[in-house]
């Protein structure tokens, strides 16, 4: 089975805030350094060490894509890691992407490109759920109490306290049979709907996507404070693969 995994980096990053960009020497969350190396390239080498990924799409801002392929091929020599215009939203950026996967591909995979601390057993278990249901996700329980709320000009009021029990905080991969994710793109671009993610377009099909159980290290690093610990996570990465 072929699996190709998207991975959409060319977002502005404007949560990460100016101060700790300029520190980081970018402007850009996903090419911000974590021990020398963009945080980009670190989520490329959680797919490219699997056997079963047989292409990996990164779409990036035009501006960036000469830079960002001769780095991506410096270290992945060949045609298995590409490099594409990605647009001005996730979804134009996955949509782009998704015209040079390969037709015979079987399952695609579509993965935050600033989560670089996915880890293999996770990758490989939404693949499995998803070459056996069509459509699979990476998802952790919500833990905290979530209030859905109505929105007013002066106030923000409570509307109901949503169960817990029926939550989870989508994360990725998120996995869908090639076929399925073009028509799922197919339709939202026919009816002019602008998702969140994936799943919210193949959703909308009447498809019922699994979820596979994340972790709390799957982390996506959107804001300053989210460096210290991706910092962590990477030295206790190291320090693991470092042990005999």
């Amino acid at each position: 089975m072929k699996v190709a995994v998207i991975l959409p980096a060319a977002g502005l990053g404007t949560r990460m805030g100016k101060n700790s960009a300029e520190k980081a020497g970018t402007s850009r969350k996903q090419f911000m350094l974590l021990e020398g190396s963009p945080i980009l390239l670190h989520t490329v080498r959680k797919f490219a060490a699997s056997p079963r990924v047989s292409q990996i799409v990164v779409a990036v801002r035009l501006e960036d894509l000469p830079w960002v392929a001769e780095l991506l091929a410096a270290e992945f020599p060949g045609p298995r890691v590409i490099v594409v215009v990605g647009g001005d939203s996730r979804q134009e950026s996955v949509q782009n992407a998704l015209k040079l996967v390969d037709p015979s591909t079987d399952l695609v995979a579509v993965h935050d490109a600033v989560r670089p601390f996915i880890d293999l057993e996770t990758i490989h278990k939404v693949f499995d759920e998803a070459a056996e249901t069509g459509a699979a996700i990476v998802g952790v329980p919500a833990v905290d109490t979530v209030k859905q709320v109505i929105r007013g000009t002066s106030h923000v009021r409570i509307r109901a306290t949503l169960p817990r029990e029926k939550l989870v905080m989508a994360q990725t991969p998120q996995v869908f049979r090639h076929d399925l994710l073009v028509r799922a793109f197919q339709a939202a671009r026919d009816d002019g709907f602008i998702g969140t993610d994936e799943s919210s377009l193949v959703e909308r099909m009447d498809v019922e996507v699994s979820v596979v159980p994340g972790s709390d290290r799957n982390i996506k690093i959107t804001k300053p404070g989210d460096m210290d610990l991706a910092n962590l996570f990477l030295r206790e990465e190291m320090a693991k693969e470092a042990r005999p």
